[in-house]
């Protein structure tokens, strides 16, 4: 046992602490902190504090510390807000990019919709923090109510059936959509019996759709998007809205507009309410579901939307050049590609939306040599009291 006195937090939302010329992380602890712990290399195992911050907090799960699903409950508000605006800042000067990035928008909303439990031992829950053991949990107070305590409910009978696996939810406007992946084979009858049990909108099952009482949808702007299976859905409803707000914002008056990494439209959707649309997404059933949508939606303007792969095939200036503006929101491994190919290209307006401040600071740095300048970068919340952030930034030249 030794005690020690965190003076930082890493980039992970641990506490760092000096051991000599060592620098030991701790999780679960707060700069000020003057704590106990055990070591192990340049890990630490929180035992005791002895004498807390001010910005400490009580978690809201009384899982905390023991689920691997959340790593800053233990941080009030103002310090939670700073660490992640934190990330943002870190990365752009790491990767030399000069701007101003806003204060971070809290878009947790009422909790996110979509979660992924795993199922073991007739256990069903997340995994145990540095562990591949799961910890079984009655609720969830960082889903929508709906999920919280439904989900684990819901998992824990379907072991019974299914046995081990992974089972993931998404509460959408129409139901909730469960997606199960699991070595057993079972009948489809079997599986639709226990969806009409629990009262799913759809069950898929290794890939399979088995049942569907309806399509799950969820309202985009005007329109009402059937969600495929495994799509790409923003963790909370608040998120995507906010993203989308900010979208809009910074494409402003163009009227035509690119939309790259498009999903199922989010984006897409809401900017043809003003501007004719091009979106494009490797994943075919996101495009099919945007394009059954736009079909289904009045007042829109024209909309086209085609797969195509942009990390092995990136729109090349000569298709660029009639748009006014682009919108990209790529994977975690970003748009580097994409960005050289917009850094050649006349685009006015590039509005670039991420989930990992790295690769957004990294492609940032490729724009503002192509001759962009980066107006400014906002900072979203919605994987509430985790150490990821999304992050909009608008570019113009």
């Amino acid at each position: 046992m030794t005690e020690v006195l965190i003076d930082s937090l890493g980039q992970h939302g641990d506490g760092v602490a000096e051991i000599g010329l060592d620098r030991v992380f701790v999780p679960f602890t707060l700069p000020g902190e003057r704590v106990e712990i055990s070591r192990e290399g340049e890990r630490g195992t929180l035992l005791r504090i002895i004498e807390p911050s001010a910005d400490r907090a009580e978690p809201i799960s009384p899982y905390f510390g023991s689920c691997g699903g959340c790593a800053l409950q233990h941080m009030n508000p103002q310090t939670y807000a700073a660490f992640k605006r934190g990330l943002v800042v870190t990365a752009l000067a790491h990767a030399e990019v000069e701007t101003v990035v806003e204060p971070l928008i809290d878009a947790t909303g009422i909790g996110r919709r979509r979660a992924t439990l795993h199922m073991r031992k007739a256990a069903a829950g997340y995994m145990r923090a540095k562990s591949h053991e799961v910890l079984d949990i009655d609720a969830c107070p960082i889903l929508v109510p709906v999920l919280s305590r439904n989900a684990p409910r819901i998992a824990r009978a379907l072991h019974a059936l299914a046995g081990d696996g992974d089972v993931s939810f998404t509460a959408t406007d129409t139901g909730l959509d469960m997606s199960v992946k699991s070595e057993r084979k079972l009948k489809p009858a079997q599986l639709g019996e226990f969806a009409r049990t629990h009262k799913l909108a759809r069950l898929t099952f290794n890939g399979d759709p088995v049942f569907m009482a309806h399509p799950p949808a969820v309202k985009m702007g005007r329109s009402l998007v059937e969600i495929p299976p495994a799509s790409f859905l923003q963790a909370t409803e608040a998120a995507e809205a906010t993203l989308a707000r900010l979208v809009v914002e910074g494409v402003g008056k163009a009227k035509a507009v690119a939309d790259l990494f498009s999903g199922v439209g989010p984006f897409a959707l809401r900017l043809a309410e003003t501007a004719r649309v091009y979106a494009a997404d490797n994943d075919r059933q996101a495009i099919a579901a945007l394009v059954k949508a736009f079909n289904h939606t009045q007042g829109l303007k024209p909309v086209e939307a085609k797969a195509r792969d942009l990390f092995r095939d990136p729109m090349a200036p000569i298709e660029l050049a009639p748009f006014d503006a682009v919108v990209f929101d790529p994977p975690r491994a970003g748009a580097e590609a994409q960005c050289r190919e917009l850094a050649r290209s006349k685009v006015k307006t590039v509005v670039a939306v991420s989930c990992d401040p790295k690769t957004f600071a990294r492609d940032a740095a490729i724009l503002i040599a192509g001759g962009f300048q980066l107006d400014r970068v906002t900072p979203v919340d919605q994987f509430a009291y985790s150490t990821h952030v999304e992050v909009v930034g608008v570019f113009r030249r």
